[in-house]
């Protein structure tokens, strides 16, 4: 039984909390089954099944892609063994003449890969502004085959307008991919906005419990999707079973958890942004936000990701650090767990000092993913860390 045949409503809330719920055939399972086999039988010579090898398909695995295809408002999606994985199932169909356009501040690990694989020659790259539009413009000239946006971008919060750089990009026959991992489709839908793929580290809010490694790819039509799958089977990059089930779990309480952690994140961005050991709040649910109003159009939500920039430098940031209380200095993030990362040493800093300079991403950043824990705990611990800033 399928959710449909069930008359399940289509809001993405009843798709997150109950897709898949009481469709076990065999005994009636509410919670759906895990499937861990690696190889099934046929029915017969010649006769394949709708699943036969696991690196091909596996039920638990496309439930979960069928659950975030749907939150996306996608045709199909292929779940990877991490966001990573998703990112580069993208770029490694990529042909040596292609071009791909990606933003100048993006996260590490993205300008990584991206640049890892154009030094092999795969394709050709370049990173540009996507916030000053005649930049973005002059870029499109060249014709790219992929724009790759992410916004909120990561770490600085950078909001760029998704409808409008996809309608560029399209008028340029070029193909947009977006990164939603730090708004989750719980607070963004970047296929309504015109883009044909979105990307997900499913490490983060989608599992919402750091405790998996994962990704995934949605994409807007059949055709698109029909090729992600094959590819992922050329290339082995399908996530685990037991990823994906803990994975569907945490998917659940997508909607509340992202309610509660977006709440306790506006209340310290406003508490950070009237302290004077911080120089600045990068928050996009801040009216003093450059992006606030495009952020307030394109996003259901502000999210529970924010940064800012200690008075200071990199030595207020050690004394900040030695003094925090509640929040964990931690990489990662979309836990229930507040973490707190420096990005020029943690997450950014294979990108190198000239490139965090191009970004904007200094020595004095810290950036905060906000979990569920009490608001006045979180603002206590904050207000230590600063109180040691202080106190030099």
């Amino acid at each position: 039984m399928t959710d449909r045949d069930k008359g399940l409503p289509g809001k993405p809330e009843t798709i997150a909390a109950a897709h898949g719920v009481a469709t076990d055939p065999a005994f009636g399972a509410v919670a759906p089954p895990l499937f861990l086999s690696s190889t099934y039988e046929f029915a017969g010579y010649e006769q394949p099944r709708r699943y036969d090898y696991g690196r091909a398909g596996n039920p638990t695995r496309d439930l979960l892609a069928d659950a975030l295809a749907q939150l996306e408002g996608g045709c199909g999606a292929v779940v990877t063994s991490s966001g990573m994985a998703a990112l580069d199932l993208l770029a490694g169909r990529l042909r040596p003449d292609d071009l791909v356009l990606a933003p100048h501040d993006c996260y590490g690990g993205t300008m990584r890969l991206l640049k890892a694989r154009a030094a092999l020659g795969q394709f050709t790259l370049r990173f540009v502004d996507q916030g000053d539009i005649a930049a973005f413009d002059a870029a499109l000239d060249d014709v790219p085959a992929l724009v790759l946006i992410e916004t909120p971008s990561n770490p600085l919060m950078r909001i760029v307008d998704v409808a409008l750089l996809t309608e560029k990009a399209h008028a340029v026959g070029a193909e947009v991919a977006v990164d939603n991992t730090f708004l989750s489709p719980a607070l963004q839908r970047p296929i309504a906005l015109g883009a044909d793929y979105v990307v997900h580290s499913t490490t983060k809010y989608i599992n919402g419990h750091s405790d998996v490694i994962g990704g995934a790819v949605i994409a807007a039509d059949p055709a698109r999707a029909d090729d992600l799958r094959q590819w992922a089977n050329i290339v082995g990059s399908a996530g685990a079973p037991f990823d994906a089930w803990l994975t569907l779990r945490g998917l659940r309480t997508l909607f509340v958890r992202m309610e509660r952690a977006q709440a306790n994140a506006m209340a310290i961005a406003r508490h950070l942004e009237r302290h004077p050991a911080v120089a600045r709040v990068h928050y996009p649910g801040l009216e003093s936000h450059p992006g606030h109003a495009i952020a307030a159009r394109q996003q259901s939500g502000f999210g529970a990701m924010l940064s800012f920039d200690l008075q200071g430098g990199s030595e207020a940031v050690r004394r900040f650090v030695a003094g925090v209380r509640v929040l964990t200095l931690a990489e990662s993030l979309g836990g229930v767990e507040s973490l707190i990362a420096h990005p020029a040493t943690m997450t950014h800093a294979d990108m190198g000092e000239e490139a965090r300079t191009v970004a904007g991403i200094g020595d004095g950043l810290l950036r905060l993913s906000i979990g569920l824990e009490a608001e006045e705990d979180l603002i206590a611990g904050l207000d230590a860390g600063l109180a040691a800033v202080a106190a030099g």
